[in-house]
């Protein structure tokens, strides 16, 4: 058995005026999504503490309308990896995020704490999607599910959401590849309707 683990993270900001490569970003609210056989099996939505830098930045709260109590009620880091190393050793999984990010972040973190997840495949829907429509730069979830799906986007940064619109999207990229792949090739022969050219001889 075969499933996709959809994940996405919500991440600890530093203030404006900070220098570069002072802050470690960190992992405070998460998004997951199960799906097996084309059907969703589990979702999941959770805070999480922030360990390196407890405290939240003003910026943080206000661009992510997220507050301190939230994430000081939230589970903490090895519980959270925990969970999905669970998820991984039930199945072959394929993780799908949108962008890189997250997973980087989530090893990161696993590092830092000397944590594994085990094993699996990734899969960056965001550089998908760019190859399979031959763009240039990596298109945002919001404009990839208002464009490709055709759906409204909600507005909040919420982390299940996002996960959730992104499996939204993988739908339509699979459909559509698998359209593609099994599509019936055509001959010259087949797309001309020879009657109609001879009939200019004539």
């Amino acid at each position: 058995m075969e499933q996709y683990l959809f994940l996405d993270f919500e991440f600890s900001m530093p203030e404006e005026h900070a220098k570069r490569g002072t802050f470690t970003p960190e992992i405070i609210e998460a998004g997951i999504v199960t799906v097996s056989d084309d059907t969703i099996t589990e979702t999941f939505s959770t805070f999480v503490k922030p360990e390196v830098h407890p405290l939240l930045t003003a910026r943080c709260c206000e661009f992510l309308h997220i507050s301190q109590s939230q994430v000081d009620q939230g589970m903490a880091f090895s519980d959270l990896v925990k969970k999905i190393k669970d998820i991984i050793s039930q199945a072959q999984t394929t993780i799908v995020t949108w962008g890189n990010s997250d997973l980087h972040i989530l090893k990161a973190g696993c590092e830092r704490k000397q944590l594994t997840l085990g094993s699996f495949n990734a899969l960056d829907l965001a550089e998908e999607y760019k190859r399979f429509f031959g763009g240039e730069n990596l298109t945002s979830l919001k404009k990839a599910v208002l464009e490709y799906v055709g759906a409204d986007f909600d507005q909040r940064h919420r982390a299940l959401d996002d996960a959730l619109k992104t499996y939204e999207v993988f739908k339509h990229y699979q459909k559509d590849r698998r359209f593609i792949n099994t599509e019936t090739k055509t001959t010259i022969g087949d797309r001309l309707d020879m009657s109609k050219l001879l009939a200019l001889f004539q």
